[in-house]
């Protein structure tokens, strides 16, 4: 019973050194918690009359080179604009530029120096892994073979399209891809990657 007494006035008193900050959200925009309904959305969430969603086929044929521990690929895109606007060009992702030496994560990235730090952390520190530098397009096209431009802003590709997608129209694209794997003794800040094991000279890929 006293410890549990002791507990309580140890609480007590933490609050009391620490008080809490007074809520003064009391006029706040609530779009994002509470949104207001409209013809997209209904007050539950849930697709109004006049919601729609953009929709995309992928073929994707990709090879591992495990000499070179690069990514080759190709991949084949059906785009159907489902929405009322007609698109004059179409954003795609390429997560795998956070790797380049110019990325936000890159230049964003924060951390301390440690008292003492192993051959390793060097390393980790250095970056030595320069060679991994995200996706090398090699080109996108048509699917009658033309060559299409393209933009490439850090994570993002705007591809331009020959003549603007009007709703309700579809348009297939090509790509052709590589990009060298990131040594995960390294650089473990994602999923994919490779490790090297001497004892057996093989590679083991994740």
């Amino acid at each position: 019973m006293k410890r549990i007494f002791f507990m309580g006035l140890l609480l007590a008193a933490t609050l009391e050194v620490y008080p809490q900050p007074a809520w003064e959200g009391k006029f706040e925009q609530l779009g994002t918690v509470l949104p207001t309904p409209n013809q997209y959305r209904t007050a539950s969430g849930t697709p109004g009359q006049a919601y729609w969603q953009q929709k995309v086929d992928y073929k994707i044929q990709v090879f591992l080179d495990d000499v070179n521990q690069r990514i080759n690929g190709e991949a084949g895109v059906t785009y159907f604009n489902k929405s009322p606007h007609e698109l004059s060009y179409i954003w795609f992702q390429l997560d795998q530029n956070m790797r380049k030496a110019d990325s936000d994560t890159r230049t964003t990235e924060t951390g301390i120096m440690p008292k003492a730090m192993s051959p390793l952390d060097f390393q980790k520190l250095k970056k030595q892994d320069t060679d991994v530098d995200g996706f090398n397009i090699q080109w996108v096209r048509s699917a009658s073979g033309v060559d299409l431009s393209y933009t490439i802003n850090k994570t993002m590709m705007r591809v331009d399209l020959p003549k603007p997608l009007q709703p309700g129209q579809s348009i297939a694209l090509w790509f052709a891809w590589n990009y060298k794997l990131n040594n995960r003794v390294i650089d473990r800040s994602a999923r994919s990657g490779y490790e090297y094991f001497p004892e057996d000279g093989n590679y083991l890929y994740t």
